[in-house]
């Protein structure tokens, strides 16, 4: 039988990921060409990757058991399977607290808080906390995009403005939620805590997100009327409960049951909640997981095809030889690596959760070569692939809030200003900040 060991280094074993993009991005420009909405989401990325498996098992070697061992293995490698079920936890807390009125709960609160002086930093913020708490950009501005809508239309406060600050401010909470899709992926392909990536964020999301408070105070909003929606306060509880759980430290497991056992309580006790709805609304977050869940399975099975066959090892090598011709500090070298990598899978995917899975191994593996702590590897994945999503015309984010508010989705893109401000923030901090190769050597720096 074939020796079942990793092969030499091959451009051609990437032959499998090539097709997987190219019929993904193909698609996606297909229907955008025909004006259908939703672009790049037609042809489901599960779907896509199946032609892509086919051909990185006919590619291979082995004998053709072992090729499907191979492919079954790395569908089963535990990170994999660890983070399926965290996206099944965390789509069940998602789907329970709005049913329960928590979102509702959520932007009341928002604009109860905000004068109208400080509208557009304030919605910025608002959508910031709705998405760090739900973990989903998407979900923020759907919830947020109907209220957001109707002042724009009672102000003369551009609607594109408004748009790419709502998404903004979802990407902002996208990037550091601990329940995101993003987070997950980052995390468990990085092989990091999720409080250490979030912290790690926080050092690049924090200067970004002040610097566009600051460009946004800019705006004179001071005469706008705001109608503030009823609903019940106690129902936002839940989503600052696992917030605070998270950056604690407990285990990502525990954190997102609590949450779910919360967000019921308080909506049994407040809204009438019943069993029987809880029951029926954790399996539809299980459902709402369904593509991401899949997805994530087989491209842990191709993923260790393509490992196999020596092609994670040649776009390790050339992404890192790349990198070092830009920077001869090879810490410095990985984290560029990290980030172009990142930023131009999403590009052709647009899709910030899949960029991560798809270029979470090789990450790995220039982090490791660069001395590159776990932390920052998962954090630049994740900052990266919410810069490119955000500011793309063709991204779920500004295609919903196009369609949402009848405006241009390129118009949406060019006012999401933190996205911009945070890529120029990230790259400044890995430019100037000082080599780990350059210091003394420190427990935390090993």
């Amino acid at each position: 039988m074939t020796d079942a060991s990793p092969q030499p280094a091959s451009a051609k074993a990437l032959l499998p990921l090539a097709l997987f993009l190219v019929l993904f991005l193909g698609t996606g420009l297909y229907f955008q060409s025909e004006g259908v909405e939703y672009a790049f989401y037609q042809l489901p990325s599960p779907v896509a990757i199946l032609p892509a498996i086919v051909l990185g098992i006919l590619l291979s070697k082995q004998a053709f058991e072992e090729r499907i061992e191979t492919f079954v293995g790395g569908v089963g490698d535990n990170n994999i399977i660890t983070m399926c079920l965290i996206y099944l936890l965390a789509g069940a807390f998602s789907t329970v607290a709005e049913a329960t009125g928590g979102v509702d709960a959520m932007v009341a609160l928002g604009l109860n808080i905000i004068p109208p002086s400080f509208l557009l930093p304030g919605l910025f913020i608002i959508a910031g906390v709705i998405s760090t708490a739900m973990g989903t950009s998407m979900g923020t501005l759907a919830a947020l995009a109907p209220v957001v809508l109707g002042i724009g239309e009672a102000t003369d406060i551009s609607l594109p403005l408004l748009a790419g600050v709502l998404v903004s401010g979802a990407m902002f909470g996208d990037n550091l939620s601990i329940i995101s899709d993003t987070t997950i992926a980052a995390t468990r392909t990085q092989g990091c805590t999720m409080r250490d990536k979030f912290r790690a964020n926080l050092k690049i999301a924090i200067p970004a997100a002040i610097f566009t408070v600051i460009w946004l105070i800019t705006y004179d909003t001071s005469q706008v009327p705001l109608e503030i929606p009823e609903a019940n306060l106690w129902l936002s509880l839940p989503y600052f409960a696992i917030i605070v759980l998270a950056v604690m430290g407990l285990n990502v497991f525990a954190v997102l049951g609590l949450g779910i056992v919360l967000a019921a309580a308080f909506g049994m006790f407040t809204v009438d909640y019943e069993w029987v709805a809880f029951s029926q609304d954790i399996y539809e977050g299980f459902g709402s997981m369904q593509e991401i869940f899949l997805l994530s399975l087989l491209i842990g099975g191709l993923s260790a095809l393509i490992r196999q066959q020596g092609g994670l090892a040649f776009l390790a090598a050339f992404v890192e030889s790349a990198a070092n011709k830009v920077s001869k500090h090879k810490q410095r070298a990985s984290a560029i690596g990290v980030a172009a990598l990142t930023a131009l899978t999403n590009f052709c995917v647009a899709n910030n959760t899949v960029s991560i899975l798809l270029a979470g191994e090789v990450s790995k593996r220039l982090a490791k070569v660069g001395n590159l702590a776990p932390r920052q590897s998962a954090s630049l994945l994740d900052i990266f692939a919410c810069v490119v999503q955000g500011a793309l015309p063709y991204g779920a984010q500004a295609l919903l809030m196009g369609a949402s508010f009848k405006i241009s989705p390129l118009s949406v893109s060019l006012h999401t200003g933190y996205c911009f401000i945070l890529a120029a923030v990230a790259i400044a901090i890995i430019i100037w900040r000082r080599p780990l190769e350059d210091r003394e050597p420190t427990p935390e720096s090993a």
